[in-house]
């Protein structure tokens, strides 16, 4: 065999293998959603969301019912990509916490299910620059953005989290773009 030949050979199995992962990719973000899995892991979306709006003199974000408003906008307001992102996000995190710490994320201590949330974050950064921009039109948000933005929507929009996490006017004023808050004030919900 000459060189050539070996050289081209090299190159198209290496480009297969790159199609092949790449295929594999495409598939597991275009497929049809598992949307069911969300319905039966609501306590783990629960969980998730106590993590990162725990409850102090306010409510948390499982008092403010946030799992529900994630599982309708998931279900109803994101793209078939993003669904899927999402919901294998879910299942990844189970079997992290699972392999790592021995029990599901729901039974972790608040240290390990943070730690486990702040894995997520970093294994969700996308890459710089050209990039991450075309990561983010092909493969769409990662898990732990969709669920730390999801959290936030739905604790601020809720009843429990206008009312008692933000400081609420039942009258707003004015916009003002620009406030200075006092220590210890909270922001506010309606101005």
């Amino acid at each position: 065999m000459n060189r050539r030949k070996a050289i081209v050979r090299i190159s198209l199995a290496g480009a297969g293998l790159v199609a092949a992962v790449g295929g594999y990719q495409w598939y597991s973000i275009a497929k049809k959603p598992d949307l069911a899995y969300m319905e039966e892991n609501k306590a783990l979306l629960a969980a998730l969301a106590e993590t990162i709006i725990p409850a102090t003199d306010s409510p948390g974000a499982k008092a403010a019912g946030v799992q529900d408003f994630i599982v309708a906008m998931v279900r109803h307001c994101t793209e078939r990509k993003e669904q899927n992102t999402f919901i294998t996000g879910l299942k990844d995190i189970q079997d992290h916490c699972k392999g790592k710490y021995g029990h599901a994320y729901a039974e972790c201590t608040s240290g390990e299910q943070e730690a486990a949330l702040a894995h997520f974050e970093e294994k969700g950064k996308p890459f710089g620059g050209v990039a991450g921009k075309v990561q983010g039109r092909l493969m769409g948000r990662s898990f732990f953005t969709m669920l730390k933005a999801l959290t936030v929507e739905g604790y601020c929009t809720s009843q429990p989290g206008a009312t008692q996490g933000l400081a609420y006017l039942y009258i707003p004023g004015s916009y003002k773009g620009c406030m200075v808050m006092t220590e210890g004030q909270k922001t506010w919900a309606t101005n």
